[in-house]
């Protein structure tokens, strides 16, 4: 690993430029550059410029001696690597296997002619053929069929590679590649844009809605997201589920259902001659049952109908009915089709049904207390 001085003959010009690999036989595998005020490891593309102070991550196929020559003759100041350094960078460069398809067109190729390093920003690093592993030449070497490749790079451009290639297999990846954050440098801007948007809604100045909006177009500024990683984040089912429960609540109103249960619910609870603490008992508990068979995303929608009416039918308000069954509906803790949650750690936790049951009552039962004791101190009916 190098830094480019400020005398060196590399600043300005690109990796194809250079042609490090072919006349030096240097690999650059990643570039770490420091802007904005923070180190950001870099994909090294073909046509990138190099700047002053870049710390170029390399495979050196040279000897030490003629290495040294290079960098005194070049400018670059070598760095020394500690155990440090590959511990806190691993979830940012790696190397992976793909395994070359058999009938694509990448076979017969020569690395050099599959373009890693400007497509992708990686490097064939060897090549796997029967028992043996190609380390010299690679350039010129031609891909035949299954030939392994060696690839480092950036976690994300390998991931990229694996999922855009069809020519390639990805065989394996270290769990570093798969715990990699997206955007792990953007991170103070996203965390900034949330929290100016949790601002803007305690504070009120403006709707809720616009906060939302004003964050994810702050997120897209900073290119912390761009719009297919925003299309993709979207939960169509979840989308759906509220959007056919809107109507169901509205039927239920224009029918009467809403008032048969409000008034069966207050028969049950007594009415106005009960304290309200009960009833918002009774209302976390019927949002508790409901949540049993449905999930609590739908229970939510429909409870909150029931809570409103409950509320306007005995002079409180429905303020802190509502964040009973808002906090109600998400403590669905007692079955795994509660909540999609509880769905997804199942198989890996290998749980029962009713293990779901002997801790999920417990946490309701103790949600249920907490909320009914701080609702009505935060929101006052």
């Amino acid at each position: 690993m190098v830094i480019l001085q400020e005398d060196s003959p590399f600043i300005g010009k690109t990796m194809d430029e250079l042609k490090l690999r072919s006349l030096y036989r240097m690999n650059v595998i990643a570039i770490q550059r420091y802007k904005n005020f923070r180190s950001q490891i870099m994909a090294a593309f073909g046509n990138d410029q190099l700047q002053a102070k870049d710390i170029l991550l390399m495979d050196i196929g040279i000897d030490e001696d003629a290495f040294a020559m290079l960098c005194e003759e070049c400018k670059l100041q070598r760095i020394e690597l500690k155990g440090e350094y590959f511990s806190t960078h691993a979830k940012s460069v790696g190397m992976a296997e793909f395994a070359v398809m058999p009938e694509t067109e990448s076979i017969g190729k020569t690395v050099q002619q599959l373009n890693f390093r400007s497509t992708y920003g990686l490097s064939v690093v060897g090549i796997k053929r029967e028992d043996r592993i190609l380390q010299e030449n690679l350039l010129t070497e031609s891909v035949k069929a299954g030939d392994v490749l060696l690839v480092m790079g950036v976690w994300q451009k390998i991931i990229t590679l694996e999922k855009y290639n069809k020519d390639l297999f990805l065989l394996g990846m270290p769990k570093e590649g798969k715990q990699i954050a997206p955007a792990a440098s953007q991170a103070p801007y996203a965390l900034f844009a949330v929290g100016l948007m949790v601002l803007l809604m305690i504070s009120g100045w403006i709707p809720n809605v616009l906060a939302a909006l004003i964050c994810c177009l702050l997120l897209g500024k900073f290119r912390y997201i761009d719009m297919k990683s925003a299309y993709d984040s979207i939960h169509i089912p979840s989308l759906l589920l509220i959007v056919d429960m809107m109507p169901f609540s509205t039927a239920m109103q224009k029918t009467g259902g809403v008032s048969l249960i409000v008034e069966e619910f207050l028969a049950l609870t007594g009415g106005e001659s009960t304290h309200y603490s009960l009833v918002l008992v009774g209302l976390f508990a019927l949002t508790a049952l409901v949540g049993l068979f449905i999930s609590n995303t739908a229970t939510a929608i429909l409870m909150a109908l029931i809570a409103i009416e409950v509320a306007k039918q005995l002079g409180y308000s429905p303020i802190a009915f509502v964040m009973v069954i808002t906090i109600a509906s998400s403590a669905a803790f007692m079955t795994p089709i509660s909540s999609p949650v509880n769905t997804m750690v199942i198989a890996p936790g290998g749980y029962r049904f009713i293990d779901f049951v002997k801790v999920g009552v417990r946490f309701t039962l103790l949600v249920m207390s907490v909320t009914i004791w701080l609702v009505p101190l935060l929101f006052p009916l």
